[in-house]
């Protein structure tokens, strides 16, 4: 059994992650979810909490328990950290450093494990060049990518920027386990 973060941040294709994490668990993983606020905004944490039957981390300071500091113990028991889908805003953010809130700051604290960025977002937002160096930076420092793939949008336009098609997402992570 692999332990794997799923961070899930503010995209309309949050949904999605519903079902990687159900299948992520019923293949006997133990899926341990942090949710952004953002990503709350499109699917409840109960959700998840109901698939994967862990505790979903939404908040650094909910919950606070002294003998644990809580960012660093999931971050020390991960066997990977998958963040599907991945905002611009996260992007941007863990490029950057910035540790803000729970999925951010477990990042920061992740040494010599996987991290896999599934980007989902406008095609404006993902061909602009800053998102494009912010992609290249986290490249850079070892993480991950999955592409996002061309299609329709919520928008209603049609580009590159929609989140991988789920199988792609998970033969990727299982590869890399």
């Amino acid at each position: 059994m692999k332990n794997i973060i799923l961070g899930v941040t503010g995209s309309i294709a949050a949904y999605k992650a519903a079902d990687i994490a159900n299948t992520l668990t019923k293949e006997g993983n133990s899926v341990h979810v942090i949710m952004t606020k953002s990503g709350q905004e499109f699917i409840t944490p109960l959700t998840f909490q109901s698939l994967t039957k862990n505790k979903v981390h939404t908040d650094m300071f909910a919950d606070y328990i002294p003998s644990e500091i809580e960012h660093i113990s999931l971050a020390q028991k991960a066997d990977l950290a998958l963040i599907a889908p991945a905002s611009a805003n996260f992007i941007a953010k863990a490029a950057a450093g910035i540790a803000d809130d729970m999925l951010t700051t477990v990042i920061l604290a992740l040494r010599n494990k996987p991290i896999v960025v599934c980007p989902a977002m406008n095609t404006v937002m993902y061909e602009n060049p800053i998102t494009q160096r912010n992609i290249q930076t986290l490249k850079d420092f070892g993480f991950y990518f999955v592409e996002p793939r061309e299609a329709m949008l919520a928008c209603k336009t049609i580009g590159k920027g929609a989140l991988a098609e789920n199988e792609v997402i998970l033969d990727f992570v299982r590869k890399l386990l």
